[in-house]
């Protein structure tokens, strides 16, 4: 499981830095599809490391960034309806 957890971490931490970077260099809008996915998917599974690891603050802090990313992906499929 511990290893499973890791890649998560990893995994999430890449995302988050490519999303972070992709969007600083302009390669990305910070509406696009793209990046919300990035935001989401890297915050749920940093929010599982840190859980797995008891760092309750990075879990905060990782569940907010998700709680953040939802409502943000339902209004780009809103504006992207018609």
């Amino acid at each position: 499981m511990k290893f499973i957890v890791d890649i998560l971490g990893w995994t999430g931490s890449v995302l988050l830095l490519s999303a972070y970077g992709l969007n600083s260099y302009q390669r990305i809008k910070s509406n696009s599809l793209l990046y919300l996915i990035l935001n989401l998917v890297s915050g749920v599974f940093l929010a599982i490391y840190a859980y797995y690891y008891t760092a309750f603050a990075a879990t905060f802090i990782n569940v907010v960034w998700v709680l953040i990313a939802i409502p943000a992906l339902y209004k780009y499929f809103q504006s992207n309806k018609h």
